[in-house]
């Protein structure tokens, strides 16, 4: 048994949404094996009530409250210091005194690390470290800039390139870069050469028990209606560029063959951009009891994202849940599917209405979707399969016989 300490920039519970999901997932397989210490932050009031619950998974947690207006203004001062304005608006003091009292009393045998936000806080460790980078964060923001126009691109060129250097400085000390996808490893170590050999692919996975489907779970939609569904944290960028997108760009052309088609857009913190299509045509849920009633009942999911990175979290649990998907097509290519037979894939509005469509024309071969998705997701995506691989990246298996040897 290993001691680890783990920094993650959000509280790893609920479950609900995808980081949360994943270090969720991460620190449920250390803490079974090891003595986690977390530091992290709570930036949503309503999580308050699910601390307990996570410091009964660990050693020993501390708690830095976020508040999002502060944490605005420290990013501001970034623009003055030099500091990448992602990395700023996670600065607290609280947590790096935290920090710094854990390394000065040695209690750590290993260092994890999950978002480029938190390296920070591992200045001045000299232990084995693994960074959980998921997705490789500045190459979203150079992103970003090339879809924005002045400042606000200037402002993303700016911080694609800072946090670029901090995400190489860290790397460069790290055991392992840890990437959710092949693509965004390989991404990487183009970016980052010098850290290529020790750039791996951790992946996501979900809970294919918890996500399926079940005959006695009412449906939550009108009869007769045709329910096509998106699910995600609708206060995040990538997933309001999509929903809006695809209710301006394809939603009219379904809505003209099936005027009982309706897009139900399911998720928390709805963004301004997102109620305001509350419509005859579009349902705008906020947060829901059970998301999964909604997904197991829509005709189609979709996942129309042209910005997010990476492996869905909302693709493979709609999977799960032996729904027809139509994503992205490099959401499709990130994971290990064969498009038109586990999920279908789609890049323009044309695309997207006509697989939609189709799968609605032809209800059995979206069943057979259906289920063929949802058998891929359990042969490939489980999570202890995923995560089997954690101690080696860390360095635990090969350091545990010492570290027993010393009573830890």
């Amino acid at each position: 048994m290993a001691t680890v300490l783990m920094l993650a920039h959000r509280l790893p519970y609920p479950p609900n949404k995808g980081d949360k999901i994943h270090t969720y997932q991460l620190l449920k397989s250390l803490a079974s094996r090891h003595k986690v210490l977390l530091g992290t932050f709570v930036d949503d009031p309503d999580d308050e009530q699910y601390v307990p619950k996570v410091r009964e998974m660990c050693a020993e947690l501390h708690v830095s409250r976020l508040d999002r207006r502060s944490a605005k203004l420290r990013a501001l001062g970034g623009l003055a210091d030099g500091r990448p304005l992602s990395v700023a608006f996670y600065r607290d003091a609280a947590l790096a005194g935290w920090v710094q009292r854990q390394r000065e009393a040695r209690r750590a045998d290993v260092l994890f690390v999950y978002s480029s936000s938190m390296l920070q806080y591992a200045e001045d460790f000299d232990l084995p470290m693994a960074i959980d980078f998921a997705d490789v964060d500045s190459a979203k923001w150079a992103e970003y800039a090339r879809r924005h126009g002045f400042p606000m691109s200037w402002v993303y060129r700016r911080e694609a390139a800072k946090l670029l250097g901090v995400e190489r400085r860290f790397a460069a000390r790290a055991r392992w870069s840890l990437f959710a996808t092949e693509k965004e490893a390989q991404l990487f170590r183009e970016l980052a050469p010098e850290s290529a050999d020790r750039s791996g692919v951790l992946g996501n996975g979900v809970d294919a028990e918890f996500f399926t489907p079940d005959p006695a779970r009412p449906s939550p939609f009108p009869e007769g209606e045709i329910p096509v569904v998106f699910m995600g944290a609708m206060d995040y960028w990538p997933n309001v560029d999509a929903v809006t997108w695809f209710a301006a760009e394809a939603l009219p052309q379904l809505r003209q063959r099936w005027p009982t088609l309706r897009f139900h857009i399911v998720g928390r913190s709805p963004a301004p951009a997102v109620q305001a299509l509350q419509s005859d045509a579009v349902n705008v849920t906020g947060t829901v009891p059970d998301v999964r009633a909604y997904v197991q009942h829509a005709a189609v999911v979709v996942a129309p994202l042209r910005l997010a990175r990476g492996i869905q979290n909302k693709v493979l649990e709609a999977m799960a849940m032996a729904r027809p998907v139509v994503a992205a097509t490099s959401c499709v290519a990130s994971m290990d599917v064969t498009a038109g037979e586990h999920a279908l894939a789609a890049e323009t509005a044309a695309d997207y209405a006509r697989e939609v469509a189709a799968l609605i024309e032809n209800r059995e071969r979206a069943a057979a979707i259906g289920r063929a998705g949802r058998q891929r997701v359990i042969d490939v995506y489980g999570w202890d399969a995923r995560l089997s691989r954690m101690d080696e990246f860390l360095g635990i298996a090969s350091a545990a016989p010492a570290l027993e040897a010393q009573g830890a």
